[in-house]
Parts: C-alpha cells; sequence; structure tokens
C-alpha cells in the first residue's frame, strides 16, 4: 500500500515547486535563489549524513555519476524551467511544456533502457496529455499569438530543462543503480549549485529580499522538495520502469490549478474539472503493470 501511494505523495509535493516558485519569483533572481536552494540543501544532506554515518559512494566513476544526474536533475531542468518563467513564458505554458517529459521518456525508454511500451499504456500516455491541455487551456487561450514570439527563448529554455529531466532520469536508472540517497543528493546538489552559479553571476544581479515569506519558501523548497520529494522520485526510479514513474507527472498541472484555486482564488472551470478526469485516467491506463 505504501508503495502504491509514493508516486501520488510525490506529485503532490512536486507540484507545490510552482506555487514556491510563484512566490520566490517576488523577492529573488531565479538562478540566484536556485544557488540557494542548492546550496543549503546540500549542507544539510552533508551533516544528516556525517551524523548518521551514511556510507559515500566509491570511486571516482561513481561520484562522477552521481554528480551528472545531479547536474541534469536539478541544475540544468530547474534553471530551465525557473528562468524561462522568470523571463516572460507564462505559467500555463511552462505546465503544458512540463507535460512533454513523459512523452519523451516513453519515446526513449525503449531504446535506452529497453522498456516495452504496451499499446494500452500508449492510449494512457495520450489520454494525460491531453488531459492537461484541457486543463491548461483557459490560460493559453488568453495569450495573444504576438505575445508566443516574445516567449520563444524562454520556451526553448524551458523545453531543454525538460530534455534534461528525462535523460537524467535515464542515466539515474542506467548507471546509479545502488547507494546511499542522503550521500547521492547531497553530491547531486553540489554538483548542481557548481554549475548554475557561474550563470547566476553573470546573468543576474543576484538579488534576493530577505524576509518571513522568502525564509519560508527557503524552507519549503529545500526541505519539502529538494530532500523530501528527490528521495521519493529516485527511490521510485530503483524500484520501478522509468516511463510508468514519469506518466504520474501528467497529474502535476491538474494538482497545480486546484491548489491555484484553493490559496490565489484562481478559476477553476468545468473544461479544468474534466481534463482532470482525463488525465487521472491516462495515468491509470499507462500506469498498469
Amino acid at each position: 500500500m505504501l508503495l502504491r501511494a509514493m508516486p501520488l505523495v510525490f506529485v503532490f509535493l512536486w507540484s507545490t515547486g510552482w506555487v514556491v516558485a510563484g512566490y520566490s519569483a517576488r523577492h529573488a533572481d531565479a538562478l540566484t535563489f536556485l544557488v540557494v536552494r542548492f546550496a543549503c540543501a546540500a549542507t544539510l544532506l552533508v551533516l544528516i549524513a556525517l551524523a548518521t554515518g551514511a556510507p559515500w559512494p566509491s570511486g571516482r566513476r561513481a561520484v562522477l555519476d552521481v554528480a551528472i544526474t545531479g547536474i541534469l536533475l536539478h541544475g540544468i531542468y530547474l534553471a530551465g524551467v525557473w528562468w524561462a518563467v522568470r523571463h516572460g513564458l507564462p505559467a500555463g505554458i511552462s505546465g503544458l511544456i512540463a507535460g512533454l517529459q513523459p512523452i519523451l521518456t516513453a519515446l526513449f525508454a525503449p531504446v535506452i533502457v529497453g522498456e516495452r511500451i504496451s499499446g494500452i499504456r500508449w492510449l494512457g500516455i495520450a489520454c494525460g496529455f491531453l488531459g492537461i491541455a484541457l486543463v491548461l487551456q483557459p490560460q493559453l487561450s488568453g495569450v495573444e499569438p504576438a505575445a508566443l514570439w516574445g516567449v520563444l527563448v524562454p520556451m526553448l529554455i524551458n523545453i531543454g530543462g525538460m530534455f534534461a529531466v528525462t535523460f537524467g532520469t535515464f542515466y539515474q536508472k542506467a548507471r546509479v543503480i545502488s547507494g546511499d540517497l542522503r550521500t547521492m543528493t547531497a553530491i547531486q546538489y553540489v554538483a548542481a549549485a557548481l554549475v548554475v552559479l557561474p550563470f547566476a553571476v553573470a546573468f543576474e544581479p543576484m538579488r534576493i529580499e530577505w524576509n518571513l515569506t522568502m525564509l519560508l519558501v527557503l524552507a519549503w523548497s529545500v526541505i519539502v522538495l529538494s530532500i523530501g520529494s528527490i528521495w521519493l522520485y529516485l527511490f521510485m526510479i530503483r524500484r520501478g520502469e522509468v516511463s510508468r514513474i514519469a506518466t504520474f507527472l501528467y497529474l502535476v498541472p491538474a494538482l497545480v490549478a486546484l491548489e491555484a484555486w484553493l490559496l490565489f482564488g484562481e478559476m477553476l472551470t468545468p473544461l479544468q474539472i474534466g481534463g482532470m478526469a482525463v488525465t487521472i485516467l491516462g495515468v491509470v491506463l499507462a500506469s498498469r503493470k
């Protein structure tokens, strides 16, 4: 029962990242905040590992593999998504792009890790993508066609982030098949911080307004997102097929719309509710054994 609930717990926790991103954009530059987030997560994880005697990866190759997954899963992915939203990409379009990951995963899974995608799972993948399109339709309809040209570069950066997290998932599944999650994620965040830091220095004034909101956002980002949800994600990758796990990410845009309705009073239309139902159907079909 606990293992069955893990994907649902993960997508709920991960969906809150969109709310956190909205709050943090008011008080900090995107890349600068991510550097601080990665550094805090790495420091906390190192302290936990030392206090509990967690084993560290042995050998340069093992450390390098873990660092590469950190750069892909955290550094490039989050930097691409947060930078894109911060520089004009509407959240609705960004959420729709996030729905590309299950499709990319299903396309590459047979080639990279030898997973077989059945016809019923392809139907589930299609239903999931249709569902998130319906959920995001009110936001997408509010964007003028001429305005799309102004967000072309952020859109391409966002898509690049989706490719990074997709291949990072495959790399994790293929090369990092064992190891302690406490020390592994510590190395991942050190690598991610080192990669994002030069870009923050080069392209941002590195603005952070320290106040209660910023502290709460940082605490949630580090403890819940960077540690709790990522541990769940890496654990599920070890135990399951990456294409089935990725399909649950279809639920994220629907959850974000629901959270925005609850927290910010944003409109939730019957079309969006129907899209959520279609998304859930897609996840049920695509996640079947």
